[in-house]
């Protein structure tokens, strides 16, 4: 199912590679980091509860796990890999939530 939060595979095409720059691949991804990329923005768009996320989308550990790698201000970098995607796809307003939620609840 597709949720009006949810981007395009030809936006995700974009910025795919950054994502996955961002987790040393050890083993074969089991998740479709598609997926997960459009859980974390439903979560940024309706505000709701890692547990409440739909059961469309991957498991809410497992998204969760992508929020904290992808939300880390890596050593000599000033933003985030999620502040860079979130700005490349066009998503002024998600960014802004972003931070805002990002300094209510204290990760930065």
């Amino acid at each position: 199912m597709a949720y009006p939060s949810d981007i395009s595979r030809a936006q995700f095409k974009r910025i795919r590679p950054i994502l996955e720059r961002s987790r040393k691949k050890t083993k074969p991804r089991e998740l479709d980091l598609y997926d997960v990329f459009n859980a974390l923005l439903y979560i940024t768009k309706t505000a709701c509860q890692w547990r409440a996320l739909p059961k469309d989308y991957p498991d809410y550990r497992a998204v969760h796990y992508y929020f904290r790698v992808w939300s880390k201000v890596s050593k000599g970098k000033k933003e985030s890999t999620l502040d860079v995607v979130l700005k490349k796809i066009g998503r002024a307003r998600t960014y802004q939530k972003w931070q805002e939620a990002m300094h209510e609840h204290g990760y930065r």
